[in-house]
């Protein structure tokens, strides 16, 4: 799942990472298709394909299926790839909002199955815009912490890029961007020595909501579902985990 939660530095989610490694592969394999495909399987001209090949080799994805990624999705080994984006709009238990976004080769499967796994799982899908106007489109770089880097490191570099804002999350911080200063950003941390994890564009919520334990804990169950869908690329939703609960929750792993 992506979005601006303290969800995204848990340990709960690195579980789930490992555990699907696999999905999580052929997930990052599709991001590098898409972005080979809009612009071109040039690194230098194409900072999308930079990001999606960034963040595949931090998920340890083989140099040598990112190549063939590449040379797929730009035409250059004789296959077709054709992936249309479906944003889908919902709530999950307590009304936390969702947008689930599909990345998928059969407009008809994604539809279906993401109704499914919603109802199965505590879900209820809303209608287009109901959810969506909760969240703005913004670039988000995530860095882990790692000694020598405080934030104060990361905002001077960013500060002069475009940057809005940069985030702790406890595990990792956020810098936030308009799309438009993603690439910028993310160059500037490279200029400064600074390592990040990943450089996206997200939808981020202009108002988050906090959930108990209990509810934290049907979130992510339906969360878990969906990501189990080869058509579910990224999930977006607008709750935050007090610390409290984040101990609780940490305790039962």
């Amino acid at each position: 799942m992506s979005g601006h939660s303290k969800w995204a530095t848990t340990k709960h989610k690195k579980a789930i990472i490992d555990s699907r490694r696999a999905k999580s592969f052929a997930k990052l394999i599709k991001n590098i298709e898409v972005a080979a495909k809009m612009g071109g399987a040039d690194l230098s001209g194409n900072p999308t394909l930079v990001d999606a090949v960034q963040k595949a080799k931090k998920t340890s994805v083989p140099n040598d299926n990112i190549d063939r990624a590449i040379k797929r999705g730009a035409g250059l080994s004789g296959e077709s790839v054709d992936y249309q984006t479906i944003m889908y709009e919902g709530y999950g238990p307590n009304g936390v909002a969702l947008l689930i976004e599909c990345l998928t080769d059969n407009k008809n499967r994604a539809a279906a199955e993401v109704r499914t796994l919603m109802t199965r799982n505590g879900g209820t899908m809303a209608d287009p815009g109901s959810v969506a106007y909760n969240f703005s489109r913004k670039g988000v770089i995530s860095i882990t912490k790692s000694e020598g880097v405080t934030e104060d490191d990361i905002l001077l570099a960013v500060l002069d890029a475009g940057a809005e804002e940069v985030a702790d999350q406890g595990g990792g911080f956020e810098v936030i961007t308009e799309p438009s200063h993603l690439v910028q950003a993310r160059t500037a941390l490279v200029e400064a020595g600074i390592d990040y994890d990943s450089a996206e564009a997200e939808f981020v919520p202009n108002i988050q909501v906090e959930v108990d334990a209990e509810t934290a804990r049907k979130v992510f169950k339906l969360i878990d579902a969906l990501e189990e869908s080869d058509d579910v690329q990224n999930i977006f939703s607008n709750f935050d985990i007090p610390a409290e609960v984040q101990a609780e929750l940490d305790a039962e792993e």
